[in-house]
């Protein structure tokens, strides 16, 4: 029977997941495209009105709304399939976690470990298809040698640079996983603490507001510790990276050096407007495709 529950559990986690990474991709695909591109951008300095130039640029110049929409393919796949193999893992290993543990609840370090272990077996599944959205979301499709399709890029990938290439970035990727980490940990610890302090909640459950504000806080909580990785992971999948950098010590080395430390933080005005969003819509989604799918199987 707990094996059935087991199983039962690991299926529902990993449909939550995958659904909440379409819709979030779905609806924030624009937003992530203008990151990218800010944050590949190794020449111009950090200035306000950055995004909007950017935005008139891509619309004017590279075909109106459907530019914004480019790399939407990898974009989908990597993120369904990135939450659904992050919660898969994470509800699994919380279970063995929890069995350790007795009927104690999981600690905050527990949490840790199990999200930052989850984070690194996801990082190492997904990281070709990051490259990819990497690479088509960071230019127009009418630049020289921009890939022109999911598969095509792939194909060029395994050409010109072997195996190898679709793990590029993979190291700042694996720093990343602290992200995950720390969202995880400040979410569950405030969920709990939300759901205990009133009776109603107990029985009920979260509602929305709830939900918004828990996620919206673990966010920015782990953003704000965390965001630098990110420039290094997209500097060192860009088309030309392996022209460009020696490894991770020399792109951080050289956006200290020409950029200063606003370098690090390129993209962090679009990061913010999409990741909030895309937490609330994430989690929301997760949080009630889990409840529908426990009562239909329960």
């Amino acid at each position: 029977m707990r094996e059935n529950n087991a199983s039962s559990t690991s299926v529902v986690e990993t449909v939550a997941g995958f659904t909440a990474g379409i819709v979030s991709t779905l609806t924030l695909h624009p937003l992530d495209l203008i990151k990218t591109r800010l944050q590949v951008d190794s020449i111009s300095r950090t200035r306000v009105g950055s995004s909007t130039r950017l935005i008139r640029h891509i619309y004017t110049r590279e075909g109106g709304i459907a530019a914004f929409y480019r790399g939407l393919a990898p974009n989908i796949l990597g993120n369904s399939t990135s939450w659904a193999a992050y919660f898969f893992f994470y509800g699994n290993i919380k279970q063995v976690l929890s069995r350790g543990q007795g009927a104690a609840a999981l600690g905050a370090s527990e949490y840790f470990v199990a999200s930052g272990a989850a984070g690194i077996l996801t990082a190492l599944l997904t990281n070709p298809i990051w490259v990819l959205k990497t690479r088509m979301l960071s230019t127009g499709s009418a630049a020289p040698g921009a890939y022109t399709s999911f598969i095509s890029g792939a194909r060029q990938i395994l050409t010109q640079e072997g195996i190898t290439g679709f793990y590029r970035g993979l190291v700042p990727a694996l720093f990343g996983v602290s992200h995950g980490a720390f969202q995880f940990m400040a979410y569950e610890k405030l969920k709990a603490y939300r759901t205990n302090s009133n009776n109603k909640r107990k029985k009920q459950g979260l509602g929305t507001l709830d939900l918004l504000g828990i996620s919206g806080l673990s966010k920015v909580f782990a953003g704000c510790i965390t965001y630098p990785y990110q420039v290094l992971r997209t500097r060192l999948q860009s088309y030309h990276a392996a022209l460009m950098y020696r490894g991770v010590w020399d792109v951080t080395r050289r956006i200290w050096r020409q950029e200063g430390i606003t370098g690090f933080y390129k993209g962090l005005g679009p990061n913010l407007l999409r990741v909030l969003p895309g937490t609330w819509v994430t989690f929301l989604v997760y949080e009630n495709t889990k409840g529908l799918l426990y009562k239909s199987v329960g």
